[in-house]
Order: C-alpha cells, then structure tokens, then sequence
C-alpha cells in the first residue's frame, strides 16, 4: 500500500480501532497436509494484506493477537519456531511499515520473549514511530488476565507507596495502568476460524466492543473479508447502556 491510496469507503461506518484473533492458521495447514508452521507463514501474508486493507478503509488502530500466555505451552518446536518467524518478520516487515506509514507498536508480558525478538520489536518500534497513517498493535506472551494482575499488582505498589490513595481508584486508574493505556479501546473485535469466543483476550478494552465472528481461517483472510465485518459493524447500533430513543436524539 501506499500513502496515495484510495479513501475510505463513504458507506461504511468506519472503527477507530479493531481488534482481531488471528485462529486458524494450524487448522489452515491441516486441511492442506501441511506443517503447522506453513499456516503461521501464510498468517503474515494475511496480516500484511489485512493491515494493508485497514489503513485503506480508514481504521487507525489495529491490534492483532499473535502470541498468548498459553501458547507457551505449545510444544517447543512450534514456539521455537513461532519467535523465529517473529523475528524476521519484524525485520523484513519495518521497512514497508515506514515506507507505508505504519507504527508499530506492542503489548504484553514482553520481558519473556527471547532477546532476539524484545532487541527487534524495540527496534522497530523506534523506527516506525513518527509514522502516523495507522498504528498496528502487537499482543505477544499476551493475555489480559495477565494484564490486570500486572496493571493491579503496580496499582496496589503505588497505593502502599503512597502515590495513589485507595479511596480514589476509578476506572481511568486501571486503564490507565494497562498495557493499552496510549491506545482507545476497540471498537470492533474480530475472530477468525470460527470459533466463537474471546479467548482472554483485550477482556477489559473490549467491555462495549461489537463482536464479530467470522469462519474464514486466519491464512484466507483478506480485504472482503474485513470488509464483512465492517459492514456488520455498520449496521449495528452502538449504544453504551442507553436506548435507541437516547442514540437517535443525539444523533
């Protein structure tokens, strides 16, 4: 993609953010007598294309699940190879994400990464951050019961030290100690290969997110497919605990 690149489509309500469970990759792979590990290759072309199509239509924000707390309980052949694909990947990919636009940004437990792969995110991350076009988010050794134990644990730190009172915690207080804190919470919340659930997964962000759950296996996923959900998420009426009738008169 480029900077020249056609604006967003006028019929569409577009998301400032979206979010999306990338599933299906080792399934992909299956059905194809495949390694696992040919799926997870595929999965950077779907990821390319999908960030490419998001920037197009206009989304700001996009953050991809690609690598839980659980998944470091796959076997070690797999997450061996999961770390070096993630490696090169931010190596080949930096270039295009400046050239395009992209920031490059990342949430999670990163300190248990291999150093090869925390040295290229901080990298990457500082050469694409006076990029402005879109800003894609990478959870990696992420999960968000994780996040809100670590962001509680620091909360429960600074109340005991005495730069926080207990009595005047609110929600901004916790948001604010989140991985997500630089970022707006999504909007719309995207899981592919047809399951349908949410997987610890963006928990307190995703609170009034629109759901979406699509069949596509995460290899297949392309611009039409975005596009679905983008139309789905059109039609719904988002109304944050109040009636339609209150949506309306402020519209």
């Amino acid at each position: 993609m480029s900077p020249q690149s056609s604006a967003p489509t006028t019929e569409l309500r577009i998301p400032e953010h979206v979010a999306i469970i990338m599933d299906g990759n080792g399934r992909w792979a299956k059905q194809r007598g495949l390694p696992r590990t040919d799926g997870h290759i595929r999965g950077q072309d779907a990821l390319r294309a999908t960030l490419r199509a998001a920037a197009e239509f206009g989304i700001r924000y996009l953050t991809v699940y690609a690598f839980s707390t659980e998944n470091w309980s796959r076997p070690k052949e797999e997450v061996d190879a999961l770390m070096s694909l993630l490696v090169s990947a931010i190596h080949s990919e930096t270039p295009s994400l400046i050239e395009e636009g992209v920031r490059l940004e990342a949430i999670g437990n990163l300190s248990r990464l291999p150093e090869a792969a925390q040295q290229a995110l901080r990298e990457s991350i500082q050469a694409t951050a006076a990029c402005e076009r879109i800003t894609l988010i990478v959870a990696l050794s992420y999960s968000s019961r994780d996040e809100i134990l670590r962001a509680t644990t620091q909360i429960a730190r600074e109340v005991a030290e005495g730069r926080l009172s207990a009595d005047s915690l609110t929600e901004e207080t916790i948001s604010a100690h989140l991985d997500t804190a630089a970022f707006p919470d999504p909007d719309l919340l995207i899981r592919t290969g047809g399951e349908e659930r949410i997987s610890n997964y963006l928990l307190w962000q995703a609170a009034y997110a629109e759901l979406f759950f699509s069949s596509v296996y995460w290899p297949d996923f392309d611009r039409e497919a975005l596009r679905e959900a983008l139309e789905a998420y059109t039609a719904r009426e988002r109304r944050f605990g109040k009636t339609s009738e209150q949506i309306q008169l402020e519209d």
